[in-house]
């Protein structure tokens, strides 16, 4: 009874072939996962797999879903910066865990349940705010765009600890002549420099900036309305 107790555990699902499948594509990335690679996490044949996934463009499409699915829903509670501030942190994060997904998460033509979900609770919140359509569409493109744009830079950067980023730095500094970039040695040395840096932080300064601007907006356009 026990055996076909695991048995029944260990039963094969279209969810647990696309959580396996993130979990490949966060280790080897997402070029290199092949439907053999998975069968063979899974301890089956390739060919069993499509039993919950119709084609490799389907697996794709639930991998990116399962990523959304993990991204907090903007809730009713609190005014809508800060349900955006919480949404856009919450998406910074899964995309941090899986970068695989980054500029992949806009790309599927068939989305998901929790990407369309996602979606429709960003744009409700907008909308109750007082956000036109178009307003709207301006808050999640400027939104996203600066999302994914931050955490693929980030994902880029040739450092990840503050000691990375000061070996880094004085590195390139050690090639200049004295005076020759005096913009960049002072961002360097009054900034780069200083104990604590994390070029992570930058983060909510930009998203408050592009917050703000998209209040500017809503309210610019409410009072026309009056």
């Amino acid at each position: 009874m026990a055996e076909a107790g695991a048995e029944r555990r260990e039963r094969l699902t279209r969810e647990r072939v696309l959580l396996a499948a993130v979990a490949l594509a966060d280790v080897e990335g997402i070029e290199s996962l092949t439907m053999r690679k998975l069968g063979e996490k899974l301890g089956v044949e390739a060919m069993s797999l499509y039993n919950h996934v119709a084609s490799k463009s389907d697996l794709y499409d639930g991998m990116i879903d399962t990523v959304f699915g993990e991204i907090g829903l903007p809730g009713g509670e609190g005014d809508w910066k800060t349900a955006m501030r919480k949404r856009a942190i919450s998406v910074r994060s899964a995309l941090s865990r899986h970068p695989w997904a980054i500029g992949r998460m806009e790309s599927r033509s068939t989305p998901g349940p929790a990407t369309l979900r996602h979606h429709d609770a960003v744009i409700g919140i907008l909308r109750g705010a007082g956000f036109s359509i178009t307003l709207a569409a301006h808050a999640v493109s400027a939104l996203d765009s600066y999302i994914y744009g931050f955490t693929l830079q980030q994902k880029n950067l040739p450092f990840d600890t503050a000691e990375d980023t000061a070996k880094i730095t004085q590195a390139i500094m050690a090639r200049f002549t004295s005076g020759e970039y005096p913009h960049l040695t002072e961002m360097a040395v009054e900034h780069v420099l200083r104990p604590g840096y994390d070029y992570g932080s930058e983060f909510m300064f930009g998203l408050d900036l592009i917050l703000d601007g998209l209040g500017r907006a809503a309210a610019d356009r409410m009072s026309r309305k009056v």
